[in-house]
């Protein structure tokens, strides 16, 4: 009874029963939604904003927010693509891969200068980061439209780990490959957040800096190499997205950090920082994903589709309100105690 209570007083257990009864709902409406074709499209689209969430919720659980990541994504996947174009590279996408990786480690680090030692609000230092992203992509690089990407890459995009057919239908999905660098971040940063000093000073950080410096944790070098990693997975996720749409489009993942930002927060990470898990964020995303995928198949037009992200949005912010002030409320409650008796 103590474990049932446990897990049933998690903000994640809710989420996940809502999870279940949305699908649940598809199901009855379409009969299609557990076709194997339809679960690997799902999984398909959870690729890229699984990889951002992850980054997004190691950001938010540190007290901050980044809204930088998609422009960061975006222009390490244009230099990228647009240097090995230009080099006429016909090797494998590993070495275009690792070089975007690298990229998004020196532009994510410009964030942690700014946030880690000159101690700048994280929320203001990313939208300035961001503009300057995008205006060194669409200035310097003179970005546009890259219709081919080099033929490794192209090879990575189109593979697929296996094809999953619909019996009735015949159509098939594939699982891109794509999908193992979404699972080897996922078991990354579990491994950072759970088994290492480095991610319980996130946590500590997110939960009181000042008590996290006392506690001997270096609150610089945390916050610092944190936006080092979450940069070096941004634009990873924008390479698979590169790589899986067969072209470079300079815009195409800019404004999707709302959408993002929802999903975790509404898988229980609490918008103050210091508490969330990695399988509430998960789980929070892929909600967010199965709304934007799937109305057409409860027969619901697609331009409802921003109304019921936004209701996402207002419910997952209000839940993360909710727990804060229920955590709040036996202080505040003894405080009041202590002024009227003064």
């Amino acid at each position: 009874m103590k474990s049932l209570r446990k897990i049933t007083g998690r903000v994640e257990f809710y989420v996940g029963l809502v999870f279940v009864a949305l699908c649940l709902l598809i199901q009855v409406r379409s009969g299609q939604f557990f076709t194997p074709n339809n679960i690997v499209d799902i999984l398909s689209a959870l690729v890229v904003p699984g990889i951002f969430a992850i980054g997004e919720f190691m950001v938010i659980v540190s007290g901050g927010f980044d809204v930088s990541f998609p422009a960061l994504a975006s222009l390490a996947a244009f230099a990228t693509t647009k240097l090995f174009l230009n080099m006429n590279y016909q090797g494998s996408a590993l070495l275009p891969l690792l070089v975007a990786v690298a990229i998004g480690a020196l532009l994510g680090a410009l964030n942690g200068l700014f946030i880690g030692y000159f101690e700048l609000p994280a929320m203001i230092v990313t939208l300035g980061t961001s503009s300057v992203f995008k205006g060194f992509m669409q200035g310097t690089l003179n970005s546009k439209q890259l219709a081919t990407i080099p033929q490794g890459m192209r090879g990575f995009g189109t593979s697929a780990l296996f094809v999953a057919q619909n019996a009735q239908s015949g159509l098939t999905s594939r699982m891109p490959m794509t999908f193992i660098c979404f699972a080897a971040v996922l078991v990354i940063a579990w491994f950072i957040l759970n088994r290492t000093m480095f991610g319980r000073g996130i946590y500590a950080v997110g939960g009181n800096a000042v008590s996290a410096h006392r506690a001997g944790f270096n609150v610089k070098r945390i916050r610092f190499f944190m936006f080092v990693f979450v940069g070096m997975i941004s634009a990873l996720a924008g390479m698979c997205r590169t790589c899986m749409m067969q072209q470079m489009h300079p815009t195409n993942m800019l404004g999707m950090e709302m959408n993002i930002i929802a999903g975790v927060v509404l898988g229980g990470t609490a918008v103050v920082g210091g508490s969330g898990t990695l399988l509430g964020c998960i789980l929070g995303t892929a909600l967010i994903v199965v709304v934007e995928n799937s109305m057409i198949l409860i027969g619901i037009p697609t331009v409802w589709k921003d109304f019921f992200v936004g209701a996402l949005i207002i419910i997952g912010t209000g839940i993360s309100a909710m727990r804060v002030y229920s955590a709040n409320k036996p202080g505040a409650r003894s405080l009041r105690k202590e002024a009227a008796k003064a």
